[in-house]
């Protein structure tokens, strides 16, 4: 890292942004600066001030690519404030790129869910289980996600209830394995419930997708990754390969995904070789962020859903921890795998 990337990431403060509306101001004011083309994607419903919500995106580089770093955040919401901030500080110290490569960023895949402090849009999507291809439909659920609705989607406000001793027994009772992949693998059943996949592609993804049709229908080589926050030990970055050319010592979930959103660019772009990544920032413990999602939920669903609720905080803190030092090891990491891709270490 050089000196100047490395006095930057002292001050963490300046990228992390406090709001969505102030993520989206400050990466435009970058983008700017960095002499990016800017566009946007307009969506429908308003943040919490009334204010317009947007997928915004700066484009860096040739305007017809043959190769393309496509890094995109915040499909889950409230984990956008970590993708953002590395997007940012990629506009401050843009990488070099060639002659044929773009560097294309996507701010924010669901706006919503980032200004309502919330995991899922509007509809209660969770975007990254709803982008189904290839003849696959918005249907069904694991047994054993049947089997616990009643402790993941309680019908109360937020309140003590023993989820901790209850999460445990489900695991004593079903096995570690099945309970995280029926939780956490997606499911299209319970449209209140946590992980819900929808009844069809949402109007965010929708627009990406034709955006990208449009935009990137020509280009040969995509490199994509796409960034998260919450799983995985404190401030590491693990990088899940979702496809194309194999990446020594990639981490794996512990689970699959239907309808991952990364893993739809090579649906959407099938006249390009696609190398998909997932970069996760690892915070707490599994538990304590379900813990945390289960409670925003039933906020939203049965109190005031108003942002002034702990369970918001408590949401953020579980996704973007105030961590000065957490911080810095996610914009030295993040900017870290961008710049690695547009060097082209990440080849498709």
């Amino acid at each position: 890292m050089g000196r100047a990337r490395a006095a930057a990431w002292e001050r963490p403060e300046r990228f992390f942004a406090p709001s969505y509306g102030e993520a989206r101001e400050g990466f435009r004011a970058e983008a700017e600066r960095a002499g990016a083309r800017l566009e946007h994607l307009a969506l429908e419903p308003l943040g919490p001030q009334g204010e317009a919500l947007t997928i915004d995106i700066a484009w860096l580089g040739a305007s017809s690519p043959s190769r393309t770093v496509l890094h995109s955040s915040g499909v889950h919401g409230a984990e956008g404030f970590a993708g953002s901030a590395v997007q940012r500080a990629l506009l401050q110290a843009p990488p070099a790129l060639n002659l044929d490569q773009a560097l294309v960023l996507i701010h924010v895949l669901n706006p919503f869910g980032m200004a309502w402090l919330r995991r899922a849009n509007e509809h209660n999507v969770d975007l990254n289980r709803n982008c189904l291809t290839g003849g696959q439909v918005w249907t069904g659920a694991p047994a054993c996600y049947r089997a616990l609705d009643r402790l993941l989607n309680p019908p109360t406000p937020p309140r003590r209830d023993g989820f901790y001793g209850r999460a445990l027994g489900a695991v004593l009772r079903y096995g570690l394995g099945p309970v995280r992949q029926a939780v956490a693998g997606g499911q299209y059943e319970f449209p209140r419930g946590l992980f819900y996949g929808g009844h069809a592609l949402e109007p965010g993804p929708r627009l990406y997708r034709d955006w990208l049709r449009g935009r990137l229908g020509a280009v040969d080589r995509v490199v994509a990754i796409d960034v998260h926050t919450g799983l995985g030990p404190w401030g590491r970055a693990s990088v899940f390969d979702e496809g194309g050319a194999d990446e020594p010592g990639a981490d794996s979930a512990g689970y699959a995904v239907r309808g991952g959103l990364v893993n739809a660019i090579g649906a959407w772009l099938p006249q390009a070789r696609v190398r998909a990544l997932t970069q996760e920032f690892g915070t707490y413990a599994s538990l304590r962020v379900l813990h945390a999602l289960r409670e925003e939920n039933r906020w939203h669903f049965h109190g005031a859903g108003d942002l002034a609720h702990p369970s918001k905080a408590r949401l953020r803190a579980a996704l973007c921890p105030s961590s000065a030092s957490w911080r810095r090891r996610v914009l030295a990491q993040g900017t870290a795998l961008a710049r690695a891709a547009c060097e082209g270490r990440l080849e498709v």
